[in-house]
């Protein structure tokens, strides 16, 4: 495909593998932030293709994964309600709650609909005054700045019966909670390209300079992939720790400031808990006071619903700081499975345990590979 292909070429590949080989003298332990980059580097084998004394761990960049247990079950309440219209993304209908998931709640006869912007579930709700519309704003930076037209838009038309669910986390302080671990093996970063290309870069060196660790944004491709591990394997053999930008084709070190502005309106930084994580301060988003008319949270009595424990035998959270593998998990591909998961890594399209389940399943023992 035109300007997809290219950064998939072999020969490229080859090259770029042959130039880490000759660069690597020692051990070193490097982390992909976002769990598209994870699903990226098991489909083509890229972890295989590094040379030994390379080692790629997992981290937090997956916003379905980490939307913790206490904001689906409170999704599931909203669902449930006769006069609630429930909009959401797909990747949020099967991810585990307490005792049940949004797809069941639709099964059993819940008004939930797909939808594929924010924008469509402002358009439900106008389309049906009558009905109370809510949409569950997950992500990172990147989708902040569509939930947070889709409120403005909706404050401006006056539009009523509209209202959100926000469990929105920022990357920048998750990055800082792994490798402030005494137990963090991370001493390269490769960063989320898309959260760059809405928010620049800017955030990351102080973090580089803190912990001593260089950060490269990085995108998608295996191309990039590869080259990102290239530039942060050069500065780690180099003794440098500083921000580089892979992905200057999408990316710039100040990012898309229109949209930072109207983030910057419509939501203010929060406290937020990260599911199997923990709550990590000053890690998301939640509405301004200007636009508080539209949280779904104080526009709903959800009090009954509080905090739930995970299941104790999922080490999702020890997967999500890179302190574990899928693979390592008792349960991986046994009573867990994409079908029935124990966490939401299992089930997201972005989660590592479904990429090591759809690619790798034979590191685990479970059935054949690809």
């Amino acid at each position: 495909m035109k300007f997809v292909d290219e950064y998939r070429d072999p020969a490229a590949a080859k090259r770029l593998l042959g130039a880490i080989r000759s660069l690597v003298t020692r051990p070193w332990t490097l982390m992909e932030v976002c769990g598209g980059q994870t699903h990226a580097i098991l489909k083509y084998g890229i972890d295989e293709l590094l040379p030994p004394e390379v080692t790629l761990l997992h981290g937090p960049g997956c916003p379905v994964c980490v939307t913790p247990l206490e904001k689906i079950d409170r999704a599931i309440a909203l669902a449930s309600r006769p006069d609630v219209i429930f909009c959401s993304f797909g990747d949020m209908l099967r991810v585990p709650g307490t005792d049940r998931d949004l797809l069941s709640v639709k099964a059993a006869g819940g008004d939930i609909r797909i939808v594929y912007s924010p924008l469509d579930a402002l358009r439900i709700a106008t389309e049906n005054p009558a009905r109370e519309v809510v949409f569950f704003a997950v992500g990172f930076e990147t989708t902040a700045p569509g939930n947070a037209m889709a409120v403005f838009q909706a404050k401006r038309a006056g539009v009523g019966n509209f209202s959100v669910l926000v469990s929105h986390v920022l990357v920048p302080p998750a990055l800082e909670a792994v490798l402030a671990s005494p137990l963090c093996r991370v001493q390269g970063l490769l960063a989320a390209g898309h959260v760059c290309a809405v928010m620049g870069y800017t955030e990351y060196a102080p973090i580089a300079a803190r912990y001593k660790v260089p950060i490269v944004v990085t995108g998608f491709e295996p191309l990039d992939i590869l080259q990102g591990v290239h530039l942060c394997l050069r500065q780690l053999e180099e003794g440098r720790a500083e921000v580089e930008n892979q992905y200057s084709r999408v990316v710039s070190q100040q990012g898309n400031r229109p949209a930072q502005a109207l983030v910057a309106e419509v939501f203010q930084v929060v406290t937020r808990a990260w599911r199997g994580i923990g709550e990590i301060p000053k890690s998301g988003l939640g509405l301004t006071e200007a636009f508080a008319a539209f949280d779904a949270e104080r526009r709903f009595d959800l009090s009954e619903v509080g905090p739930r424990p995970e299941p104790a035998e999922c080490i999702a959270g020890l997967v999500l700081q890179g302190l574990k593998k899928p693979p390592e998990c008792e349960v991986f591909g046994g009573r867990c499975t994409p079908e029935h998961p124990l966490g939401a890594t299992m089930v997201s399209p972005e989660g590592a345990c479904a990429a090591y389940y759809r690619h790798r399943r034979t590191a685990a023992g479970q059935g054949s590979a690809r």
